[in-house]
This record gives structure tokens, C-alpha cells and sequence, in this order.
């Protein structure tokens, strides 16, 4: 194996300064946030020494901090240090910048750009007043919440400094300043379980506040806090009546502070938004806008609106959020539109998305009533409605004779056809009508990868969309139906995947805060199905995979960003996850008589009974306790708990044992002969005795060709089988998997016309017809889990050491690939390989961020080079 560094060196510089997981610090909840910063050059084995971190606080901050604060630190780290000047208070706002120096010399990193921290409201005093309110009027119980808008008007004698807005919603919002749309978040503030987390937003509104007369609107729908959700019809679920709640913050340059908090004095009404239902859709009557006009103005006549009534205080805690908001990412424009088989007009948008129609430059007669009906599939020659179950998905336009550009605001949608009926004669139902909004939260993206195999491609690109579809606000399981939860067995499987795809820290760290709020509950400590839990008093049987994402996933975030605060504060879930809310046969696996879901939609499960799976549910269960317990040692060996660290990791060895005597004869054989039972044992190394092992592998590989290379395992199975193959020397026999285009397979929904990834193997059939099961999501996630193996074998990337500091680079041809690239945006910043076959030659290049090193493995080498920082390549004869 030959190596030696690539190119020029570019000089190392600071790219990205970032605080706690925050995409952008800006009304965050710490007052003393952790400081991390990547790097961006390619000098050879560049470590920091030590570094120089300035705060410049504002004059009059009260904190006798006034101007520069400057402090040197001889260390090596660079995530996640601590901050060095007194904690910010309320609303405080400063800028801080860093700059590192380098092991081999003195000279410094150029200052990275100064970047703006501040703070939001830390306390429930701090909200001057503002208490959430509502429309006095008699809300709607039994049918959907009509949106209401709400009003203030106020004034500014002086010109403003800053002004800021702090607003949350019992339901979802959007504000507006003057006339003028405040930010551009959708779906706001998210979905929270509302009962114990309750996020609020920050805006700066500096520029829209005016001298003299102003007004701020709000517009308020029911969202998820009070509209119909989940499996039933209830409504209400979390409160049933829709309000808001704001404070207006105006500091004007002389130094007077002007609040305008949501109190009684703010005015109401409805309008043209009708209804706005997340299953059901939006309709809007765009002939009530004439009596709305500028009513986000000042001067606008409300003389005849609502008086606003005061609501309870919310029963969550007032916070900002962890994640990044919603926001409207892209656009996608039709690629065709055609007739059904009975004569209805349909949109192809090309792309199964979620978000909704942006229609543009309509005009017909007044009264005209467009209606836009929503599917992911054609069955038929139709529009398939029946996946949808009892979710309308329908979005109602009505003219008021105008020329009109609308989007619906409270609703979403997963789609890729769309029928369109009522639309007007006189305007061109096309491109340059209509428009495709794509949202979802609005995470960095880091990872990448493309390889020669153009289907692998596609179904990469797949997983991608299917992890924007769903990645919205929290992990919902699937986007269109009458169901888009937070199914926790979902968010396991996938988990990997998506830590490598985006920067989920803090969208996982808010949905973990859920989780352990949830468990608390009733004092069970069991893991619900879905987080947050609906109905809110919903206590669930304890099911495996599905509750123990409460222990790999702080795992896998801990892996992939290396924030021990973060995997510290998840731990008492972990803990209590594993040591009660479990419930135990004596031999301490799991209680036979409880619930399980085992190997969920098994690629045999009959299209009316998704669990009826292959393999025993409790094997599933009892495999993953014990690997549970591993990890839940490691997660306390991280912790610098030694003593718990050394516990589990007794009872870890004490469950595989009864494991062995639970589910395997004297000679290692599993109770099912199974893909998933073969592959948790060798992944999990549940096998003690090598020649058991040994025997286990064979039976593995014999199990896959038998089934002609086919997949034969389910959500819980599918995330162990690549690996397992993998580490007995079976790489090639996955290889032969994973090109296949025969049902079950992933590249079949490919060859399918799929562009996301689906929750059945076979959710569309051989012969273009939907399968006759509920479980039909043409967007599901959870079997897209396998891009995570792709993103180590084939691209070869994978952390050695939590937060990448160290990466293992070990690609692995196969299945005719002939190059393929990977990269992947880390805490020390850009990490890439590239590899290709030729002319008998493998050759690799490698980049390896500053602070951080890596160890190459060649496929055929056999030998560890360790390198540091810097660019390299390597080559090894291929025949």
C-alpha cells in the first residue's frame, strides 16, 4: 500500500463557530453556551495547541462586562468548550469569535468571523406580563377550529434600537409587523409534548417596528395542540381552545424599553382561512379578504373584532427550541399534468415531497372553487386515496374574481399527484402556475454520497427525501396519512443514517427532553410508541426496539457529535428504560405476556397483520435487551461511571447467557431459522463459542441464498443484517442483496418509479396496484436504515472516536462498483473519501479535517496507515 499527501496545502482558518447544537444562536436557552468550531485547509497533520476566544458585550449590559473580554486556553479541544465570561442574562446579545494555534508553531489561525449569541427569555418573569389568549367567542369542539387572527396596535415615540418578538401558539402561527410577514418559519412553533415542553420562538423584527403608529397580527390555526391527530377522532388533545401568546420587545434609542405583551387589549376575528386541519387539509374563501385588508397595519379599523379573552398559563415550560424551525426549503415545479382513467385532471410533480401547492396568477369568476386533492400513488389509473385512510388531504381555494397567488399556511402534505378540480377556464394549469413547496426542518446538511451504480444512486437520493419528509418539527413514521407520528422503532432503525445525512443533535436532543418527560409521567418509566404520546395520558405496553431507542439513540448521537452534556443528560432515560421500565422474567429477559411488535413488517407478514412476523417477537426482544444493556455499560464508561459501567456490563454478560439458554439449542442453533434471528446473533455477539459462531455464519449465508439474495427481515432485523454479514466475511453476499431489483428488495421500489423509500417492501405491487394492507406508506423511512452501511462500506467513512475526532476509512468494493465518494461534514469539519478501480489499480484519496486524524484500511492491504490532518492518497493493485 502506497500513501503520501495530495496537492498543496491551504492554510488552516476557522469556518464555523457554533454554540450548544444551535444551527443559529439566536434566542437560545443557555446563558452559558458551549463554544465549537470546525476547520476549514489541508496542512498535514495540524493539531491545536491551544486556543484565543474573545466575547464583546454591548455597552450598558449591566454586567460590568462592557467591551472585549479575551482568554487563552493551552488545550486541544474544540467542541463544546466552555463558555469564558459571566452567563448571558435575558435577551442579552454578544459577539464572540476564536482563533486556534497549532501544535508545530506559534502562528495562529486567522480570527474566525464574529458570530452573534444571544440569548431569549430564561425565565416566566421575563415575559412582562404576556399571558396566552384567545378569541372571545365559543370555540369549536366536535369539527375543526377556525384559524383566528389577532391584532394590536401600539406606538413608538422614539426611534428603535431593537426590537424583538417572543411568540408561541396554542395551535400553530404566523405573525406579521406593519404588514409585513415576521421571519420565515412554517409550521410554528413545531410540535412539542405540549404538557411539559411548551417552545417558543424568537424574531428580530428591528427593521419592521416603525416610529409612531405600528401593529402587529397574528394568525392562529389548531395544529397539532387542538385538531384531530392520531389513530381516532379525537380533538383537543392538548387544550381545546386556540390561542397565542406574545411579547413584543421595543428598545428605543434613548433607552425606553416599549412591550407589547398578548393580553386583553388585543382584538380578534376570523377571516378567509376557513379551516386548516393537518389530515384534512386548508380551505380559504378568498372573497372575506376585503374586510382584512392592511389588518396587520396600523390604522386598521377593529372596532368591530372580537374582544381577546385570557387564557391559563400554558402547562408546559416556556423554552426555546433545541431544533431548527420548519421552513419552506425548495420548490419543485410539475412535470406533467394528464387525465385519469374517469377523466380527471392530475399533477405529476415528479417527486413524492411534502409541503403543498403554491398556486400563482389565478383568475376566474368569483365563487369558483378550486379544489386540490393529494396522493403519493396512481392506482387504477386513479388517484390512490385509499393509503390515506381517513386523512382528506384536500386543500380548497374559492376566487373572489381577482387575479390570486395562494399557498395554505396550517396544513401538509405528502404527495407526488394532485388532482385538480374546479380549475378555471381562463388561467393555464401548468408550470407557471403552480408550484411545489417543499418543507421540512430546516437541519445542515452533511453527508453526501454517489458511487457508479446509477440505482444506488437513485435510492440514496430516496432516502434523502424520505428523511426530509419526515424530519418535520420531530420524526414522524410517515407524512400523508391519518397517522405521522413519532414512532420511537422508526427513529431506531434510522437513527445512523440521519446523523450522518444532517446535523440532527439538537432536533434528537429536543425530542429526547419529550421522551423522558413522557416516561416520568406515571412514574412507569416505559418508552411510549410515539413521542409525544397521543392521547397525552396514553400509558403503552413496554415493546423492544421501539422503547430502546431510549438508550442507542444517545448512543448514536454521542458517536456521531461527541456532546457527553448531552449523552449525560439523556442517561437517566437510558437507566430507567433498562432497569424498570422493562418488565423481567426471572432469568431478567423480557416478560413473555407483553406486547411486542418483534420484526415489524417482515417482508412474509401478510398484507392484513404487519407483526406477523418470521421470527419470534420475543427472540427480537430478548437480542436487543442484551445489546441494550452493552451499550447502556459504554454509554456509563463514557460518563466516567465506573461502577455502573462495570455493573451492566456484568448483567450484559449474564443476559447473553440466558439468551444462549433461551433461544438456542446446545449446538447454537436458533429456535427460527431466520434472517433476523441470524443476524442479531452476530451482530449482537449473542455467540460465545467459536464454532457455534462459526456455524451461525454458515447458516446466515445459506439463509440468503436460499432466498435468492433477497431481504428476509423486518424493521427490527434490517438495521443488524448488512453488519452481521459484514463481520463474518460475507460482504459479498449483501452486495447481491442490495443490487437486487426483485420484491423484497430495496432497489425494487426503485425500478418501482419510488423517489422516497416505503414502509412495505412491497407497498406497490409487481403488477402496479397497492398493496391490499393498511401499511401502505410510500414514504417511509425506517428500511432506508441501509444507507448507513453504504456510507461506511462503500464510501468507506465512519467515526473511530465519538464526534469523528478519529475516522476509520475502510471502503470495500463490490457488486461491479467501480468508484465511489463520500463525505461528511463533522465537529472538526470535512471528512471525505473517493475511490476508484482502474486499470488494475485501486486507488483512494482521503482528507482529513484539522484536530482530527484517521485510520485507512485498504480492501486487499490488510495494513492500518495512521494519518493525521491533510489530504493523502493510496493505491494497491487490483485484479
Amino acid at each position: 500500500m502506497a500513501a503520501h499527501q495530495a496537492g498543496p496545502q491551504a492554510e488552516v482558518s476557522i469556518s464555523h463557530l457554533s454554540f450548544e447544537n444551535h444551527r443559529v444562536p439566536f434566542g437560545i436557552a443557555e446563558s452559558k453556551p458551549r463554544i465549537s468550531w470546525r476547520f476549514r485547509g489541508d496542512a498535514q497533520a495540524w493539531q491545536q495547541s491551544s486556543y484565543t476566544i474573545e466575547v464583546s458585550r454591548g455597552k450598558g449590559n449591566g454586567t460590568g462586562k462592557d467591551g472585549t473580554l479575551s482568554r487563552s486556553y493551552q488545550t486541544t479541544d474544540s467542541i463544546y468548550v466552555p463558555w469564558p465570561d459571566e452567563p448571558l442574562r435575558t435577551g442579552e446579545s454578544v459577539q464572540v469569535r476564536v482563533r486556534s494555534f497549532a501544535n508545530s508553531s506559534n502562528t495562529p489561525t486567522p480570527w474566525s468571523d464574529w458570530v452573534a449569541v444571544e440569548t431569549g427569555l430564561l425565565g416566566r418573569d421575563d415575559w412582562a406580563g404576556a399571558g396566552p389568549i384567545a378569541a372571545d367567542r365559543p370555540t369549536e369542539v366536535h369539527g375543526p377550529k377556525q384559524p383566528i387572527y389577532f391584532r394590536k396596535s401600539f406606538r413608538s415615540d422614539e426611534d428603535v434600537a431593537t426590537a424583538r418578538l417572543y411568540i408561541t401558539a396554542l395551535g400553530l402561527y404566523e405573525a406579521e409587523l406593519n404588514g409585513q410577514r415576521v421571519g420565515d418559519a412554517v409550521m410554528a412553533p413545531g410540535w412539542q409534548s405540549y404538557n411539559f415542553r411548551h417552545a417558543y420562538d424568537t424574531y428580530d423584527v428591528t427593521k419592521l417596528v416603525k416610529r409612531g403608529e405600528n401593529a402587529i397580527g397574528v394568525l392562529v390555526g389548531e395544529g397539532w395542540y387542538a385538531g384531530r391527530y392520531a389513530f381516532t377522532s379525537n380533538r383537543n388533545i392538548w387544550g381545546d381552545t386556540i390561542g397565542l401568546q406574545s411579547l413584543l420587545r421595543v428598545t428605543l434609542k434613548n433607552g425606553t424599553v416599549v412591550t407589547v405583551p398578548s393580553d386583553t387589549s388585543w382584538r380578534a376575528n376570523t377571516g378567509p382561512v376557513v379551516s386548516s386541519e393537518i389530515y384534512d387539509g386548508e380551505t380559504y374563501d378568498s372573497r372575506l379578504e376585503a374586510d382584512l385588508k392592511d389588518w396587520s397595519s396600523a390604522g386598521f379599523d377593529d372596532s368591530k373584532w372580537l374582544a381577546a379573552k385570557q387564557l391559563p398559563p400554558v402547562k408546559g415550560e416556556l423554552v426555546p427550541p433545541d431544533a431548527p424551525p420548519v421552513r419552506k426549503i425548495e420548490e419543485i415545479k410539475p412535470v406533467r399534468v394528464f387525465k385519469s382513467a374517469s377523466n380527471k385532471t392530475i399533477l405529476d410533480m415528479g417527486q413524492n415531497m411534502v409541503g403543498w401547492l403554491r398556486l400563482s396568477d389565478v383568475r376566474g369568476p368569483i365563487g369558483t372553487n378550486i379544489t386540490l386533492r393529494h396522493a403519493e400513488v396512481m392506482d387504477n389509473g386513479e388517484l390512490a386515496l385509499r393509503p390515506l385512510r381517513t386523512a382528506k388531504a384536500t386543500d380548497t381555494l374559492i376566487l373572489n374574481g381577482q387575479k390570486q397567488t395562494w399557498e395554505p399556511r396550517f396544513t401538509f402534505h405528502g404527495f407526488r399527484y394532485v388532482q385538480v378540480d374546479g380549475w378555471p377556464e381562463d388561467t393555464e394549469l401548468s408550470a407557471k402556475t403552480v408550484t411545489g413547496v417543499v418543507i421540512h426542518s430546516d437541519l445542515e446538511p452533511t453527508g453526501s454520497f454517489t458511487c457508479s451504480h446509477e440505482l444506488l444512486n437513485k435510492f440514496h437520493e430516496n432516502v434523502q427525501w424520505s428523511m426530509k419528509g419526515n424530519f418535520l418539527s420531530i420524526s414522524t413514521d410517515c407524512p400523508q396519512r391519518d397517522e405521522r407520528l413519532g414512532w420511537t422503532g422508526d427513529a431506531h432503525a434510522f437513527g445512523p443514517t440521519a446523523n450522518f445525512l444532517y446535523n440532527t443533535a439538537g432536533f434528537w436532543r429536543g425530542w429526547h427532553k419529550d421522551m423522558w418527560s413522557e416516561m416520568q409521567r406515571q412514574g412507569s418509566m416505559r418508552v411510549p410508541y410515539f413521542v409525544p404520546t397521543i392521547p397525552p395520558d396514553t400509558l403503552n405496553d413496554p415493546a423492544a426496539f421501539w422503547g430502546d431507542v431510549a438508550v442507542a439513540g444517545p448512543w448514536n448521537l454521542f458517536q456521531s457529535f461527541g456532546d457527553k452534556n448531552m449523552l449525560a443528560e439523556q442517561y437517566p432515560q437510558s437507566q430507567a428504560w433498562i432497569d424498570k421500565g422493562i418488565p423481567r422474567k426471572e432469568d431478567k429477559l423480557w416478560d413473555r405476556r407483553g406486547a411486542q411488535f418483534g420484526d415489524w413488517l417482515d417482508p412474509k407478514a401478510p398484507p392484513e397483520d404487519a407483526g406477523a412476523a418470521t421470527t419470534h417477537k420475543c427472540l427480537v426482544a430478548d437480542a436487543y435487551l442484551v445489546r441494550m444493556t452493552e451499550l447502556l455499560a459504554n454509554i456509563s464508561a463514557a460518563l466516567g461511571m465506573a461502577a455502573n459501567a462495570e455493573a451492566y456490563s456484568k448483567q450484559h454478560g449474564e443476559l447473553r447467557t440466558s439468551f444462549q439458554k433461551a433461544w438456542m439449542d446446545g449446538n447454537g442453533k436458533m429456535a427460527n431459522r431466520t434472517q433476523t434471528a441470524y443476524a442479531l446473533g452476530l451482530n449482537f455477539g449473542l455467540y460465545t463459542d467459536e464454532t457455534q459462531k462459526a456455524a451461525a455464519a454458515d447458516t446466515l449465508r445459506s439463509l440468503v441464498a436460499e432466498n435468492d439474495h433477497l431481504v428476509g427481515t423486518g424493521f427490527a432485523g434490517t438495521p443488524a443484517l448488512a453488519p452481521a454479514l459484514q463481520s463474518i466475511g460475507a460482504v459479498d453476499d449483501f452486495y447481491q442483496m442490495l443490487v437486487q431489483t426483485k420484491v423484497p428488495s430495496w432497489l425494487y421500489q426503485v425500478v418501482m418509479n419510488g423517489t422516497t423509500t416505503w414502509e412495505r417492501w412491497d407497498s406497490l405491487l409487481a403488477d402496479g396496484h397497492v398493496n391490499s394492507g393498511e401499511m401502505t406508506s410510500f414514504n417511509h423511512y425506517a428500511f432506508g436504515a441501509v444507507a448507513d452501511w453504504m456510507h461506511k462500506t462503500i464510501g468507506g467513512l465512519a467515526p473511530l472516536e465519538p464526534a469523528w475526532k478519529a475516522v476509520k476509512v475502510e471502503p470495500i468494493p463490490g457488486a461491479g462498483i467501480t468508484h465511489a465518494n463520500a463525505s461528511f461534514l463533522g465537529p472538526y469539519g470535512e471528512v471525505w473519501s473517493a475511490w476508484n478501480l482502474k486499470d488494475g489499480l485501486f486507488k483512494l484519496q482521503v482528507r482529513v479535517p484539522p484536530n482530527s486524524r484517521a485510520e485507512v484500511r485498504l480492501p486487499r492491504g490488510g495494513k492500518v496507515v495512521k494519518v493525521w490532518s491533510g489530504v493523502y492518497e493510496f493505491e494497491e493493485p487490483w485484479k
